[in-house]
C-alpha cells in the first residue's frame, strides 16, 4: 500500500512539471514571435521610406525590386554592418561603412521593447513562481530576430548594395543580444543581483577592480561610477552638438550652396535633407573628437583637429562637410581654443557627480549611525530609512572617478567607431574619428580634471556637513564632539577657597534649624594675578510652618438661651442699606452690622454641625 501511495504521489507531482514545461515552451514561442515582429517592423519602416523616395523620384534607376533591396541593405547598415557598392564607374567595389546613428536607434528600441514585452508575459503558477525564466524570454527574442535578419541579409545580397558577411555576422547579433537583454532586465525591475553576479566573474577585470565593486558598498560605488560616466558622456555629446551648430551657422552660405548643388528636384532635396538629419548624431560625435584633440579624418591622410585643419581637397559637396573648419581655423585660432572647454566641462561633471556620492549620507556605506540599526530609522509614513554612512576616503573617491572615466571612454569610443568608416576607395577610404584615440583622450580628460574636482568638492561637502552637525549640537545644548570640548576648558586655573557660613537669623527672631551648611566656593575660577572676589552668603531655606489644626465647629445655641439667666433674646432687626449710618464706619462697618454678620455665620455653623451630628 505504501508503494502505491508513493507512485500516486509521484504521478500527482508530474502535473505541475508538465504545466511548467508547457508554459516554458509557450514563453519561448512568445519570445520568438516578438523578436520576429521587431525585425519585421524595422524592415517595413525602411521599406516604406525607400518606396516613398522611389515613387517621388522623377528618374528612378531601378524598379520596385531594386528599391526593396536597398531598403534591406539600409536596415543592415543601421545595425552597423558594412555594405559594398558593386556598380561603380571604375568597376572596383567600394565599401560604405558610415552608419547613421539616428537609424541605429530604431532597431535598438524595437528589440528592447520586444524583450521587455516577452518578459512581462510570464505566467504565474500556483506557488507564485514565474514559469518562464528571463533567459527563456531573452533567447526567444534573439532567435526570432536573427531568423528574420538572416533572411533580410540573404535578400539584400542580390541588390546593388550588398552586405559584408563578416560585419553582418557580428553587428546584427550584437544589437539583438544587447538590446534584448536590456529589455528583459528592465522588465524585471533592473535587479542588482545580476550585475553582482557578472562583475566578479569577468576575467578581463583586474582583481582590485573586482574587489572595488563587490558587495553592497561596491554596488553603490558602481552605481555612482555609472551615473558619473553617463553624465560625462551627455556633457561631451552636448558640447559636440553645440560646436556643430555654431560652425554650421558660421558657414551657412557654403552649406546652402552645397545643398542646392547636389540635386535640383524637390524629391532629391528631401532625400538629402533626411540624410543630413540622420547624420546629425555622427556630426556631434565628430565634434567631440575635434574638441578632445585627436580630431577626425576627412580622407586618407587628412585630419581635422583643433591645432590643424587639413580636409581632403576633392570632397563631394555636402552640407555637413561644408561646416568643417578650413585650413587656418586651428593652430591657435579661437575655434581651436574654445573647443577645449567641452572636455573640461565633461571632467568637471564627472567629478561633481562622484563627489556627491562620496560625501556622507544615507546608504549602505560603512555602517549605521549611532543608535541606528541597518535599514532602520524613522522615515516618511513609517518607511525604513537607510542608515547614515560616512564619507568615502580620498583613495576610494579617486578609484570611482577613474572607473567613471573608463566607462565614459568606452561609451564614447564605441560611438566614435560606429560614426565613422569608409565611403569608397583611395581618398575616401577613411572618414571619421579613430575609436581608440577618442577613447584614450576621453579617459585622460575626465580623470585628469575629474579627480581634483571630486576631491575638492568632497572635502567641501564634508566640511559643510560637520559645521551643520556642530551647529545642531550647540543648539541642543550638548557637547558631542572632541572639537567642541576643546573649545571650552572648564578646569580651574586658580586657588579655590572653601569656608562655612554662619546661619543668619530669619525675620521674626526665628533662626534657621541646626545642621551643616553646604560649603560656598568663594573663587571657583580665578585667573593668575587677580584677587578673589569675596563669597556671597547664601540665604538658608526658610523652615516650613507647622500645620494648624482645624477649628472645631461652634456648638449650637438653643432658642431663648443667653449668657445671662433670665435675659430674653431680642429679635434681629434687618438694617436697610439706605438707613442712617451707625458708628464711625457707616452701616457696613458699624457695630450692629458686625453683630448681624456674626449671627448669620453662627446659624450656618449650627446647621452644618447639626447635619453632621445626625
Amino acid at each position: 500500500m505504501t508503494d502505491v501511495t508513493q507512485m500516486t504521489a509521484r504521478r500527482l507531482s508530474l502535473s505541475p512539471l508538465l504545466g511548467r514545461m508547457r508554459d516554458r515552451s509557450s514563453g519561448l514561442a512568445a519570445g520568438l514571435l516578438g523578436g520576429a515582429l521587431a525585425a519585421g517592423l524595422g524592415l517595413a519602416s525602411f521599406a516604406v521610406l525607400v518606396m516613398v523616395l522611389w515613387i517621388s523620384s522623377p528618374y528612378p534607376d531601378s524598379g520596385p525590386g531594386g528599391a526593396l533591396h536597398v531598403a534591406a541593405a539600409l536596415w543592415l547598415l543601421a545595425h552597423g554592418a558594412e555594405l559594398v557598392r558593386v556598380d561603380t564607374l571604375s568597376g572596383v567595389p567600394a565599401p560604405v561603412g558610415v552608419t547613421p546613428l539616428l537609424l541605429l536607434a530604431l532597431p535598438v528600441w524595437l528589440v528592447w521593447r520586444a524583450g521587455r514585452d516577452a518578459a512581462d508575459e510570464d505566467g504565474v503558477g500556483d506557488g507564485g513562481a514565474l514559469f518562464v525564466s528571463p533567459r527563456t524570454a531573452w533567447t526567444g527574442v534573439v532567435l526570432g530576430y536573427l531568423a528574420v535578419g538572416s533572411g533580410a541579409a540573404w535578400y539584400a545580397a542580390g541588390g546593388a548594395l550588398r552586405p559584408s558577411w563578416g560585419w553582418t555576422a557580428v553587428c546584427v547579433p550584437a544589437v539583438a543580444v544587447l538590446a534584448a537583454g536590456a529589455g528583459v532586465w528592465s522588465a524585471h525591475g533592473g535587479p542588482r543581483e545580476s550585475v553582482d553576479g557578472v562583475l566578479p566573474g569577468l576575467p578581463v577585470l583586474p582583481r582590485g577592480v573586482r574587489r572595488l565593486f563587490a558587495g553592497a558598498e561596491g554596488r553603490e560605488r558602481l552605481e555612482a561610477a555609472g551615473r558619473a560616466a553617463g553624465a560625462g558622456a551627455v556633457a561631451l555629446f552636448g558640447g559636440g552638438a553645440l560646436l556643430v551648430a555654431v560652425s554650421s551657422v558660421w558657414h551657412l552660405g557654403a552649406a546652402r550652396e552645397a545643398f542646392l548643388q547636389l540635386t535640383e528636384g524637390w524629391s532629391g532635396r528631401f532625400a538629402v535633407l533626411l540624410l543630413c538629419v540622420a547624420l546629425v548624431p555622427n556630426a556631434a560625435v565628430w565634434g567631440v573628437a575635434y574638441a578632445l584633440g585627436p580630431g577626425f579624418a576627412l580622407g586618407a591622410g587628412h585630419v581635422v583637429a583643433p591645432l590643424s585643419a587639413d580636409p581632403a581637397p576633392l570632397l563631394p559637396p555636402f552640407p555637413l562637410l561644408a561646416a568643417v573648419p578650413v585650413s587656418g581655423a586651428g593652430g591657435g585660432a579661437p575655434w581651436g581654443w574654445a573647443a577645449g572647454v567641452v572636455p573640461v566641462v565633461a571632467g568637471v561633471t564627472v567629478g561633481v557627480f562622484v563627489a556627491r556620492a562620496a560625501g556622507p549620507g544615507r546608504g549602505p556605506g560603512r555602517g549605521p549611525g549611532p543608535g541606528l540599526s541597518p535599514g532602520s530609522g524613522p522615515g516618511p509614513r513609517g518607511a525604513a530609512v537607510p542608515p547614515v554612512r560616512g564619507a568615502w576616503s580620498v583613495r576610494r573617491t579617486v578609484g570611482v572617478v577613474v572607473s567613471a572615466g573608463v566607462g565614459c571612454a568606452v561609451l564614447t569610443g564605441g560611438l566614435a567607431g560606429l560614426s565613422g568608416g569608409p565611403l569608397g576607395v583611395s581618398a575616401l577610404a577613411r572618414f571619421g574619428p579613430v575609436w581608440w584615440q577618442v577613447g584614450g583622450a576621453v579617459a585622460l580628460w575626465t580623470v585628469g580634471v575629474g579627480v581634483p574636482v571630486a576631491v575638492v568638492v568632497r572635502g567641501w561637502r564634508c566640511r559643510e556637513r560637520g559645521v551643520r552637525e556642530a551647529g545642531a549640537r550647540v543648539r541642543r545644548g550638548g557637547v558631542g564632539s572632541v572639537g567642541e570640548a576643546e573649545l571650552y576648558d572648564f578646569s580651574p586655573v586658580g586657588p579655590v577657597e572653601v569656608r562655612e557660613q554662619s546661619r543668619p537669623a530669619v525675620a521674626g527672631g526665628v533662626s534657621a534649624p541646626d545642621g551643616p551648611v553646604a560649603p560656598v566656593v568663594s573663587s571657583a575660577i580665578v585667573p593668575p594675578g587677580v584677587d578673589p572676589v569675596p563669597a556671597v552668603p547664601v540665604a538658608p531655606a526658610v523652615p516650613a510652618l507647622p500645620v494648624v489644626p482645624p477649628v472645631p465647629p461652634v456648638p449650637p445655641v438653643p432658642p431663648g438661651a443667653s449668657d445671662e439667666p433670665g435675659a430674653s433674646v431680642e429679635p434681629v432687626v434687618p438694617v436697610s442699606p439706605e438707613g442712617p449710618e451707625e458708628g464711625p464706619g457707616g452701616l457696613w462697618h458699624g457695630e450692629g452690622a458686625r453683630e448681624v454678620r456674626w449671627a448669620a455665620l453662627r446659624e450656618a455653623g449650627e446647621g452644618e454641625g447639626g447635619s453632621v451630628g445626625r
